[in-house]
């Protein structure tokens, strides 16, 4: 732990060291994030503000953070709440943490949709709501349903549905489509579902494999099962023409294509993310 300074740039400083011999990769801006936190700052303010002496309490409320991040704590955990896309989430142990890449999705969703037609929209496992909510947000004529196998996740959603002044109808609990009715026929699917293989357990940061949810992690033993089992049930949900727009792991385009082929999709394309991998699927009916 760093010790108690006197300054702001001294305790930033102290902990940044700390976090980064912890071996936390963004050290400096996760110390920047949680001192500014605490002190109701932005990060620029903090660079104003170098010299700004801390009292006892505010030392105090830091460190106590401090502790839980270098024991891996996700650092969306202590500040309590994540930005994506045009929303404001809460994040806890209910749900995965939402991923940038994935705000991409939403995109990809606005390009599918006819322009000026309702459409109706499933987020099959909504977790913490940021698929789910955005296109309710963003997506003009869209009308939005989701599902999820954790009742904790569900109850997650409904929170920052009212946490952005949002609508929290049209949730439903069970296995992918179980909890759907099979008389609802939608124009597009879209899901970031569990893709991660349990064999990889091991090798994931603390941040992933302590905190977030086994299950909206791990797809089956490589990951794409499950993946693969939506593809093959999302075809029947869809209405004709419809799209299945789905966030896949690394490297698993390939296999999930091959598994695609079980069923007649029109076109089978990937989009890729912020850093050039093919990260998403569009399967067109």
């Amino acid at each position: 732990m760093p010790a108690e300074t006197a300054t702001l740039l001294d305790l930033l400083n102290k902990t940044s060291d700390w976090f980064k011999a912890k071996g936390i990769e963004n050290h400096r801006l996760d110390a920047q994030l949680l001192l500014g936190h605490v002190l109701g700052m932005k990060r620029m303010d903090l660079y104003m503000n170098f010299d700004r002496p801390l009292d006892e309490a505010e030392v105090g409320r830091f460190r106590e953070l401090v502790k839980r991040r270098g024991a891996r704590e996700p650092l969306q955990y202590l500040l309590g709440e994540l930005p994506f896309r045009e929303l404001n989430l809460r994040v806890d142990k209910r749900a995965l943490i939402p991923r940038q890449e994935t705000e991409l999705i939403v995109d990809l969703v606005r390009k599918t949709l006819a322009p000026g037609r309702q459409s109706r929209v499933l987020d099959v496992g909504v977790g913490a709501g940021p698929i789910f909510l955005s296109i309710q947000k963003e997506v003009p004529n869209a009308i939005v349903y989701g599902c999820d196998l954790s009742p904790d996740a569900l109850q997650l959603t409904r929170e920052n549905a009212a946490r952005n002044n949002l609508a929290d109808a049209n949730l439903f609990q069970g296995d992918l489509f179980s909890g759907v009715s099979s008389e609802l026929p939608f124009d597009c699917i879209v899901s970031n579902p569990p893709y991660v293989g349990e064999r990889e357990r091991a090798s994931l940061q603390p941040e992933v494999r302590d905190h977030d949810p086994a299950l909206a992690l791990f797809g089956g033993p490589e990951g794409w099962e499950l993946p693969a089992r939506l593809i093959y049930e999302a075809y029947d949900r869809l209405a004709d023409e419809g799209a299945l727009i789905m966030e896949i792991g690394a490297g698993q385009a390939p296999v999930l294509k091959e598994k695609a082929a079980s069923r007649p999709w029109k076109s089978v394309a990937t989009s890729k993310d912020y850093e050039g991998i093919d990260r998403f699927l569009i399967l067109h009916k």
